[in-house]
């Protein structure tokens, strides 16, 4: 048997290789390297796969969550809401303009951030709550927006997940495209998406020195510019993500009923249109063993997250310790993230199943 990867990103690119090739080829002819026509058609199909008025390319999924705060207003003397259990650019976005996160626990079946708890840390200073739409499953961010400040959606594992018809609930959302996402690029880019005008304005002067007109500059702004040839490859992937997220669903499905009678393992709960898999989570007993114990029989897997953001030294300034977030510690021992990407096989799925097995015994 053949090493089953975490994620094939040679799999996916075989599928555009021709159109992102014809792209290229067109941006060197052009040289509309910065700001060129693909960005601004990229802009128009995401915010429409969305829907939603705008869309702002920016240069990654870190600078798009700042950047959305910072329209918000958010800023010095601000506090951000946000999980516990999430990767940390959501919390250093939160630092980096000049805020302070307050973070929250999780639930214990989805890890989401929870709404009681959540409700509960709302005070006069808070900026923004930031649910994060984790492992593709959206949050139910419909339970925050009555408890008064602006929602920011961290969408950056959940592109094409949609709930009644819709894909942006708060007042504005930023998503990451690095390559492993299900709308990856070959390299980092990001975008914003709000239907304000306002809002929407911001982040592009914010993006682009705080410029609407070369060398006329309105505030301190960026550089963070989606870049024109990493444009052309989303567009090229953006055309088949209903199809790939398709197909994760259908590879989640077919985890469920291999793993379904492994008494050691919790499956996640299934989910609908709701939920684009991003990420295949797990949790088992004795983790980095059974996690070791794969890698040897040529399953890579991964751990979203190991260590939870109070516990990270660059956030020991926050003032936490272990114990304060007991469902999000709890749950950094457990998780693990089989492979899963649009091209996985049966045959590797099955392989997956039966390593798993192998390595719970």
């Amino acid at each position: 048997m053949t090493d089953v990867p975490f994620v094939d990103l040679a799999a996916a690119h075989a599928e555009v290789e021709r159109q992102v090739r014809a792209g290229f080829d067109r941006v060197l002819a052009t040289t509309a390297f910065v700001n060129g026509e693909d960005v601004e058609s990229f802009e128009r199909e995401y915010a429409h796969l969305c829907h939603a008025e705008h869309c702002v390319g920016v240069g990654n999924g870190t600078d798009a969550l700042e950047l959305a705060m910072r329209a918000l207003g958010v800023g010095p003397g601000s506090e951000v809401i946000l999980p516990a259990n999430t990767f940390v650019a959501t919390a250093e976005a939160v630092v980096r303009a000049g805020a302070m996160p307050v973070l929250v626990d999780v639930d214990d079946q989805r890890l989401l951030m929870d709404p009681a708890r959540t409700a509960d840390a709302v005070g006069r200073a808070t900026g923004a709550i930031v649910p994060v739409h984790l492992y593709g499953r959206l949050a139910g961010v419909e339970d925050f927006l009555d408890f008064g400040p602006p929602v920011l959606e961290d969408a950056a594992q959940s592109q094409g997940a949609e709930r009644d018809g819709t894909g942006l609930f708060g007042a504005i959302a930023a998503t990451s495209f690095y390559p492993g996402k299900n709308l990856g690029a070959y390299g980092d880019g990001g975008a914003v998406v709000t239907d304000s005008d306002e809002l929407a304005r911001k982040v592009r002067l914010l993006r682009d020195h705080g410029s609407e007109r070369k060398y006329h500059h309105e505030i301190v702004g960026f550089n963070s510019r989606l870049d024109t040839l990493q444009a052309v490859v989303l567009r090229a992937k953006l055309r088949r993500l209903a199809g790939w997220n398709e197909q994760r669903r259908t590879a989640a499905a077919r985890y469920h009923e291999l793993l379904a009678d492994l008494p050691d393992v919790v499956l996640p709960p299934p989910a609908g249109e709701d939920h684009v898999w991003h990420l295949y989570v797990i949790r088992v007993p004795r983790r980095d063993e059974v996690a070791g114990r794969l890698g040897e029989l040529g399953v890579r897997t991964g751990v979203h997250y190991p260590v939870p953001v109070h516990l990270q030294p660059a956030f020991r300034h926050l003032g936490h310790a272990p114990g304060d977030f007991p469902v999000a510690e709890a749950a950094a021992g457990e998780i693990l993230s089989l492979p899963m990407f649009p091209q996985i096989t049966e045959e590797q799925q099955l392989q997956v199943a039966d390593a798993l097995r192998k390595s719970l015994g």
